[in-house]
């Protein structure tokens, strides 16, 4: 128990300081960024006398230290900025635009996770050269092509020429009502509000977006899944176990799948952590409302209030599910937790 305390303990200590280091970081970048603030708000015609009156007023003439301190202390609070280009609170904004990324992320990560482990178990299990070639090709085409040029060739191919797939016009179609937010994503909401019609059509506008943005992890994830199976079919133990009369299918899967799905289980928590704050491309080819179309176009605008809490709630989320997938990690292989808190 002691053990299993001082383990947890020592990640949210790392997990602490990931977070400190990051807002620090992006907050003396954004500061360093030749641009000001009151000057973006008051206009180019606005005098000096009231662009230092203003700067004074925000709490741009303190040392960077005060300000960091009045920020980091505002923002853990729950006060996390205005956005002056868009009239509102940063807060509020994240919050309307956070449930289209997080439906991004999952269906993406369901893509790419389903996909690898399918396709990782067809070509360990038993030799199929062909298969496997066509798996690796397919991976190293998701870990090499460009996410943006994926994205507007699938537009290309399957909006504009067939027309299989509606074109970037957002997470529903124009001419559907929205369903009612209780959870901020659609495909849920529609299944509470029992409107199949729109449940398929939002889950038909996610196809393409989902698609591109899990390309790349469904390589990462295949390759690593595979490169354990096969190493760990190679274990001596796998023999004692056929030798005791086990079947094959029953060594793989009650000896060799569970060992090699553990590391598999920590990349997915970066895959999984890196769709939520990487999906800004995507977002922006498929014209996609969320979290990383509204940053790109807050970049464009200088609106770096906006940028910064990206940047710190990515963190927060990279930090978020590392820990839990830490937690079950040292669940399921308590030697690492023993390990790791001597």
């Amino acid at each position: 128990m002691r053990s299993s305390l001082r383990f947890f303990a020592m990640r949210l200590a790392g997990a602490l300081s990931a977070v400190l280091g990051a807002s620090i970081i992006s907050f003396v970048v954004l500061r360093a960024v030749p641009s000001d603030p009151a000057r973006l708000i008051l206009g180019p015609h606005a005098d000096a006398d009231q662009v230092r009156a203003l700067s004074r007023s925000l709490g741009l003439a303190q040392s960077l230290p005060e300000q960091y301190w009045h920020y980091i202390s505002a923002f853990v609070q729950g006060d996390w900025g205005y956005s002056f280009t868009a009239g509102a609170s940063v807060r509020s904004i994240i919050l309307s635009r956070a449930g289209a990324t997080v439906e991004l992320a999952l269906i993406s990560f369901a893509w790419a996770f389903s996909a690898a482990v399918v396709l990782a178990l067809l070509v360990t299990y038993r030799s199929r050269p062909l298969l496997d070639r066509i798996a690796r090709g397919v991976a190293f085409a998701g870990l090499g092509l460009p996410q943006f040029w994926l994205g507007l060739l699938l537009l290309l191919v399957f909006s504009h020429t067939l027309g299989v797939f509606p074109g970037p016009e957002g997470r529903i179609s124009p001419s559907i009502n929205p369903p009612a937010s209780v959870s901020g994503l659609y495909t849920i909401d529609t299944l509470l509000a029992l409107q199949p019609a729109t449940f398929f059509d939002a889950l038909w506008h996610l196809a393409l977006p989902s698609f591109c943005l899990s390309f790349f992890s469904f390589g990462f994830l295949f390759r690593l899944l595979r490169s354990s199976l096969l190493e760990m079919g190679r274990e001596p133990f796998l023999l004692v176990v056929r030798g005791k009369g086990m079947s094959r299918w029953a060594a793989f899967s009650r000896h060799a799948l569970p060992n090699s799905f553990l590391p598999t289980l920590t990349a997915s928590a970066l895959v999984f952590a890196d769709l939520l704050g990487g999906s800004v491309l995507v977002e922006t080819v498929f014209d996609w409302p969320g979290l990383g179309q509204f940053v790109v176009q807050s970049i464009q605008r200088l609106d770096y209030s906006v940028v910064q809490a990206f940047i710190l709630l990515s963190a927060v989320a990279y930090v978020v599910v590392n820990l839990v997938i830490d937690g079950l990690y040292g669940i399921l292989d308590p030697r690492i937790r023993l390990g790791r808190a001597q």
